[in-house]
């Protein structure tokens, strides 16, 4: 019995810790800055179409590393980001920078990145599809993934790519 009941513990922790396998991709793009080649993104839903975020969920997206990226100069850009989408760096901005600063680590070409936003409002990070954490505050998934999603995106191309199929 208890070998039993430890087994579904165990299956039932680390299927909760498992980058969702049952989304289906909406759509992928590339993200370049000037002449430089910076990422591939790609979004994907329960459905593999995009609504909201609630009624989407699970939403991933994974961003494919075409350089070199300090950790630093990535939280230095949502944080830019943040401020291009709302006028202003709130305290709240600050705190989740914090947080990222803590899950997040240098990425090197070829290395992925992905944020799982799940139906219960906490967003679950990956590097190379291993768990880096996660943040509970259910505004931070889509105040974070609306750098890619919002209308208001600095990336107005990329956001089209990711929210249109791929034929």
């Amino acid at each position: 019995m208890r070998k039993t009941l430890a087994a579904v513990l165990f299956l039932c922790c680390t299927s909760s810790m498992a980058m969702p396998d049952n989304v289906k991709l909406v759509g992928q793009g590339q993200f370049s800055y000037l002449f430089w080649d910076l990422y591939q993104a790609q979004l994907y839903t329960a459905n593999g179409q995009w609504s909201d975020y609630q009624q989407s969920a699970p939403v991933v997206l994974k961003l494919t590393y075409q350089r070199d990226i300090s950790k630093a100069d990535f939280i230095e850009a949502t944080v830019d980001q943040w401020e291009h989408l709302q006028g202003k760096v709130s305290a709240q901005h600050q705190d989740w920078a914090k947080q990222l600063d803590k899950l997040w680590t240098d990425v090197k070409k070829g290395d992925q990145l992905s944020c799982v936003l799940l139906a219960d409002g906490k967003v679950q990070f990956y590097f190379n599809d291993q768990l880096l954490g996660d943040v509970t505050d259910p505004a931070f998934g889509p105040a974070f993934l609306d750098i890619w999603l919002s209308e208001k995106t600095s990336a107005p191309k990329l956001r089209k790519q990711l929210l249109k199929p791929s034929a």
